[in-house]
């Protein structure tokens, strides 16, 4: 063997050898990292699945939230901080992807919505009661007036007399 292939192979096992130790201060996150894990636990949970939309992907099963946690573990493990995960997942998914949106022009409706269901409901409600009572208020049959609807139900045809 010559020299400076032997060194070569010496400095390539030192190498080896040495880059853990070397890197040991940028160490990455892993799933035995209970802090990274936690993290990634909280985060789930504010995020919405896309596909389950009743669902964090936390909670759901679905093929796109199992991707979603994956996003965020690896991000986790890049080094990226909650926020910066977090802004990642609007900027891709738009706002809908938070479980809880913020108040925002375009997310007026998902806080409001509910509210004006409700409203709409009390309305419609309201006037079926109104109509309703109208209805049991209007002045009862004369006795003319029950005579010619006991005629019609009986089937007589007979003509009214004016």
């Amino acid at each position: 063997m010559r020299p400076a292939s032997a060194r070569a192979l010496l400095f390539a096992l030192l190498l080896a050898f040495a880059a853990p130790f070397a890197a040991a201060g940028e160490a990455t996150p892993t799933e035995q990292d209970p802090v990274a894990a936690s993290r990634a636990v909280h985060l789930s949970e504010q995020l919405r699945c896309l596909v389950c939309q009743n669902q964090t992907i936390a909670e759901s099963n679905a093929e796109l939230a199992v991707d979603l946690r994956r996003q965020v573990r690896e991000q986790i493990a890049a080094g990226r901080s909650d926020t910066e995960i977090i802004d990642f997942m609007t900027a891709r998914y738009g706002d809908f992807v938070l479980y809880k949106p913020p108040l925002r022009v375009t997310t007026v409706l998902l806080w409001a919505g509910p509210g004006l269901l409700l409203l709409a409901g009390f309305v419609v409600l309201f006037r079926i009661l109104r109509s309703r009572r109208q209805i049991a208020d209007e002045a009862p049959l004369s006795a003319a007036e029950r005579e010619r609807a006991a005629r019609l139900l009986a089937g007589e045809t007979t003509k009214d007399k004016k």
